[in-house]
């Protein structure tokens, strides 16, 4: 999965957004569920470990419960150009294991940031469309928290 989002505030604020769990726990979550960060080290190889959480009395989540756990890194960090993390689903189901990678590169642009990301080995159980949907909202919140 692939997408682009203007953001009209500087990259540095960007940047400094996708490393900070207080800014994480405000965007990093699709409409009608709430983020927890148990564990974010915000250095090359440093440990994320974060649990989304459904609203919805009625909703599965992935982990247990209303509850998508996944833990992961920090593969690469380039100062307010690039944010490359490798995440996976803390679940006893096949269909949702499986490392994802995810890219985010950022760059100067006429009022703001470009925001390019890029969405790697998404497991089969889960629904493209869906993810693109949470992916979108999360931006939106990101957009809303930095502008």
């Amino acid at each position: 999965m692939r997408m682009s989002a203007f953001i009209a505030a500087p990259r540095e604020r960007v940047y400094d957004a996708l490393l900070d769990p207080e800014a994480v726990v405000r965007w990093k979550v699709p409409a009608g569920m709430r983020c927890e960060v148990h564990e974010f080290d915000a250095s090359e190889g440093g440990a994320i470990r974060i649990s989304l959480t459904y609203d919805a009395p009625d909703r599965a989540g992935k982990t247990h419960g209303r509850t998508d756990t996944y833990h992961g890194r920090f593969v690469r960090l380039v100062p307010n150009e690039l944010v490359v993390e490798a995440d996976e689903f803390e679940t006893d189901d096949p269909a949702l294991r499986g490392e994802m990678l995810i890219t985010i590169g950022l760059s100067d642009v006429l009022g703001g940031t470009a925001l390019d990301a890029v969405h790697d080995g998404l497991p089969e159980g889960v629904s493209p469309a869906d993810n693109e949907l949470g992916w979108r909202e999360a931006l939106a919140r990101l957009a809303a928290l930095v502008e």
